[in-house]
């Protein structure tokens, strides 16, 4: 383990808390003159940046628990990374308190006038409900933060004391935290992001958005990575091998998330129901059909050919390149998803887009940089850590 693996310096600390903090009061004052100027712009542009970072951090709860599971033992160099964007999960329920406060601006069925206007949806009236659509979000909120903060300081403490039984524990509690992860997240991306449109409704909508997370979270995984090995830190412990399997699991992740994606396609096109079809007919109107193309071009055809060799994985530099794409690519599928509600005939970038997206992303980073200070940047109390940092890829 280099000499650099175990703390973050005070000087490269220092630097990185100063500019995230001043993003963040930059941001957030933009925010607040977007919110008075232009309310509905702000609310869907804002839950665009809501959901971005929180399927990311979602989607590191998800391959943490992974991890303990399967017993990967090349992936405990990069865990406290891991886990340590996972720890930002509470922040979301904190973050949430804007999207409850729009609540009618952003969800048609959320105004009183909705359902008797449209007699079709009334058997949706006690589901998609304020108060039992609050009560589904304490649920998650209460479910994720309960895996996050309870995996993180098992892992943390374990520096301190060594041993397996932090290991048996974490373990133990992976396997339902998974199952519960899985209904969560495929419930909340109901509730946030389907019911934008009452009418419209797909069996495979969680798993779609669940998939998009997981694949941002390994291209951001890379990045922070590749930052600090820059930086040099962890420019030892995590090696090329790692940043091999890293490029693996991206480029299984990017086969998954378009299998999923035409799959949802496909079977709405092949049954050919107009409340079902309505959805893709928004997304293929105007500048949007443009959209729609990119998200196939830079989310599965560029990113497929430029990992299909060994060799692109063990590239850092062309990894990272990719990594920045799909990064990009989880935006505007986002975008797409969410902006149709509010821009229907075509796609319209808003100022705000910007401003809520820095906001919503300083205020994850300022909860992940404070944490990234306070521990070693490797699980060193793990018994398998030598083991994965000898590790080679078969």
């Amino acid at each position: 383990m280099d000499q650099h693996a175990v703390l973050l310096s005070d000087a490269a600390w220092k630097r990185g808390h100063t500019v995230i903090l001043a993003l963040a009061l930059i941001s957030w004052s933009a925010c607040a003159f977007g919110y008075a100027t232009d309310p509905r712009q702000f609310y869907a542009s804002y839950l665009v940046g809501y959901m971005y970072f929180l399927t990311i951090a979602l989607g590191a709860a998800f391959f943490v628990m992974l991890g303990h599971l399967t017993g990967a033992v090349w992936s405990i160099t990069v865990r406290r990374l891991m886990e340590t964007v996972m720890a930002t999960v509470p922040l979301a329920a904190l973050l949430f308190l804007p999207i409850a406060a729009g609540l009618p601006t952003l969800y048609a069925w959320a105004r009183p006038e909705f359902y008797s206007s449209d007699p079709d949806l009334r058997f949706k009236m006690v589901f998609f409900s304020p108060a039992f659509f609050f009560a589904r979000a304490a649920v998650y909120f209460a479910v994720w933060c309960a895996l996050a903060v309870s995996l993180y300081r098992r892992s943390v403490a374990q520096d301190r004391s060594g041993g397996i039984d932090a290991i048996r524990k974490s373990v133990f509690w992976s396997a339902p935290g998974l199952v519960l992860l899985f209904v969560t997240v495929t419930m909340a991306a109901v509730d946030w992001l389907m019911s934008l449109e009452p009418h419209w409704y797909s069996t495979i909508f969680g798993i779609y958005v669940f998939a998009g997370g997981a694949l941002a979270f390994i291209a951001a995984l890379i990045l922070i990575s590749l930052a600090l090995r820059r930086g040099g830190v962890l420019a030892d412990s995590i090696t090329v091998e790692h940043y091999h399997d890293l490029g693996r699991w991206l480029f299984v992740l990017v086969i998954f998330w378009a299998y999923i994606a035409f799959s949802q396609y496909l079977l709405i096109w092949y049954a050919n129901l107009p409340e079902e079809t309505v959805w893709f007919r928004h997304r293929l109107e105007g500048n949007w059909r443009w959209v729609s193309a990119s998200l196939l071009l830079g989310n599965f055809i560029l990113p497929f050919l430029l990992l299909i060799s060994r060799g692109a994985k063990r590239n850092l530099r062309l990894l990272g390149s990719v990594s920045a794409l799909i990064l990009l690519m989880h935006y505007v599928n986002l975008h797409w998803v969410i902006m149709p509600t509010v821009h229907q005939h075509g796609f319209h970038l808003h100022w705000l887009d910007l401003a809520t997206m820095v906001g919503v992303g300083s205020a994850y980073g300022l909860v992940f940089w404070r944490l990234l200070r306070r521990h070693a940047l490797v699980p060193i109390g793990d018994l398998r850590l030598g083991r994965s940092l000898r590790h080679q890829t078969e």
